[in-house]
């Protein structure tokens, strides 16, 4: 099932600022808020609001979440880490009700906030790929140098030494987690989860751990990939490649990587969707009587006819000699805006036949 859009549950623009997100989240936690409302589906409603609210209201999760949807927040972060950093506390006192911030939202909806035991998927990676004007024209095959974590081969992940294995945490009882403090109000019971401190989260102990990884379970290591970035990218276009990034979690399959392409500034062109935009400049002698002159493309130069006559920022058209549509439809055209340029420095010949033109033309000059 799809899940909504969160800037749709919220109802705010996509560049709504982080204070107007709030205040809307303050309004529609007052209507829904299990306490105050005992309709059937308001604590679905709430559930949903207070999520869209948690991945909006932090910078770097709304970045993943704008790039790459849903599956941005969900292949890099866990529950915990949505609702960690979010100040509830201050929300909910505010608007008179008793939460008890990031443990209790999700002890309240999700359950105890246990960490999952079995395997789970590495986080995701991004790369970011800058190219030029010309290469996201033609398209092109490179290689990157990924930095990443890999599962350790000499202990397959367990983090401890050949021959011997980790034991369950005594502490926690491999929860990873300790209960501190339980209370009601109204509504809900609320519970405060912290990490265990004796095994740090990890719910085991490893007596001896592998020197290899230093009993982590993973190394770091660089990894060359190749990529054939397609023509007609343009900035913000993203290649995901399955697999490519951090080790998974407890012989979790790895993260995927996503390769964000950045289109470098072009010194001549200006480029709007498959079109490109240049200006030349001509004389106005050429403006007036007409000529042929060359023009830059971005993969060679084309033949424009200045018909006489042509005012200055007249715009021509070369048909097919923009980018490469990014899904093969055909390329698109280049637009030439030519500007009449006015000799600064002339001979006193010059002068002189400008001087006669101008008599011609009944404009003696002054």
């Amino acid at each position: 099932m799809n899940k909504r859009d969160y800037y749709e549950i919220l109802g705010v623009s996509r560049d709504a600022s982080k204070e107007e997100i709030k205040n809307v989240y303050r309004k529609l936690a007052l209507q829904y808020h299990p306490d105050r409302n005992k309709s059937p589906g308001a604590e679905e409603k709430f559930k949903e609001i207070s999520e869209a609210y948690a991945v909006l209201s932090d910078d770097e999760k709304r970045i993943q979440y704008d790039r790459f949807g849903h599956a941005g927040i969900e292949g890099r972060y866990t529950w915990d880490d949505i609702f960690r950093d979010v100040d509830f506390d201050e929300i909910f006192r505010d608007l008179g009700f008793g939460f008890g911030g990031f443990g209790s939202i999700f002890e309240m909806f999700f359950g105890r906030m246990r960490r999952p035991s079995g395997p789970q998927k590495g986080p995701d990676l991004q790369y970011d790929l800058e190219i030029t004007l010309e290469e996201a024209a033609s398209g092109l095959r490179t290689e990157i140098d990924v930095p990443r974590t890999e599962t350790c081969t000499i202990c397959h992940g367990s983090g401890a030494s050949p021959g011997t294995e980790p034991r369950t945490c005594p502490k926690c009882h491999g929860t990873g987690q300790l209960e501190r403090a339980s209370h009601l109000s109204g509504y809900a019971r609320f519970i405060q989860i912290e990490t265990c401190p004796f095994c740090h989260g990890r719910r085991t102990i490893i007596d001896s751990p592998c020197k290899n990884c230093n009993g982590t379970g993973e190394v770091q290591r660089t990894r060359k990939i190749s990529l054939k970035i397609p023509s007609g990218v343009d900035t913000g276009y993203h290649l995901r490649l399955r697999g490519e990034g951090e080790a998974g979690i407890r012989g979790g399959p790895p993260g995927d990587l996503y390769v964000v392409i950045h289109v470098k500034p072009h010194e001549m062109f200006e480029r709007k969707g498959s079109d490109l935009f240049c200006e030349i400049p001509i004389n106005f002698i050429q403006a007036a009587l007409g000529a042929e002159v060359e023009v830059p493309t971005l993969d060679s130069k084309a033949k424009l006819k200045i018909p006489p006559g042509t005012q200055t920022a007249t715009v021509f058209r070369l048909k097919g000699k923009g980018l490469p549509n990014l899904h093969g439809f055909g390329r698109g055209d280049q637009f030439v805006k030519v500007v009449i340029r006015t000799p600064t420095k002339l001979t006193p010949r010059q002068k002189q036949l400008l001087t006669e033109f101008a008599k011609e033309m009944n404009n003696e000059p002054q």
